[in-house]
């Protein structure tokens, strides 16, 4: 109580600039709302319309198709493997092209397949692009996977 008796003075001049202060803040406000009424207006509505748009985006760019990968292990042995020659005659793949399929499907490189194939480089390109064209795909792994699916090789 002695405290406030003391600075009695100092209390009621810093009340008096807080209500100052809090005058002139609320009179600037109410200024800038009444001046700026119609670009705040189009500022909030622009604001809507901006995260309106995005969700839009996201909810219209998400894949309809999900991938799912299934793994299982394969338990029989290579000897079993029959190949699906209608699906062989099908594709139109050739015995080379498909010596050349089932090398591929053992992750050798393509100079690795012409050295154990003895044949050049080239000859092992031009049977890939062939290999590609008929199981219409652009990759190897494409190529492998598909193979693997229509049970042209193990």
């Amino acid at each position: 109580m002695n405290y406030i008796s003391k600075y009695r003075s100092v209390l009621i001049y810093g009340a008096s600039l807080a209500a100052a202060m809090f005058l002139m803040k609320w009179l600037e406000w109410r200024f800038l709302i009444l001046s700026h009424a119609f670009e705040i207006y189009a500022g909030i509505i622009a604001f809507i319309f901006t995260g309106l748009g995005i969700w839009l985006a996201m909810k219209l760019s998400k894949p309809k198709i999900k991938v799912v990968t299934i793994e299982k292990e394969y338990s029989g042995s290579r000897e079993s493997f029959a190949i699906n020659q209608e699906a062989l005659t099908q594709t139109g793949i050739s015995a080379r092209e498909l010596e050349v399929l089932e090398l591929m499907a053992t992750g050798l490189s393509n100079q690795e397949i012409a050295q154990r194939l003895f044949v050049s480089l080239s000859t092992i390109k031009t049977h890939s692009s062939n290999v590609f064209f008929k199981l219409e795909v652009q990759r190897r792994t494409q190529a492998i996977e598909k193979a693997k699916r229509l049970g042209i090789i193990n």
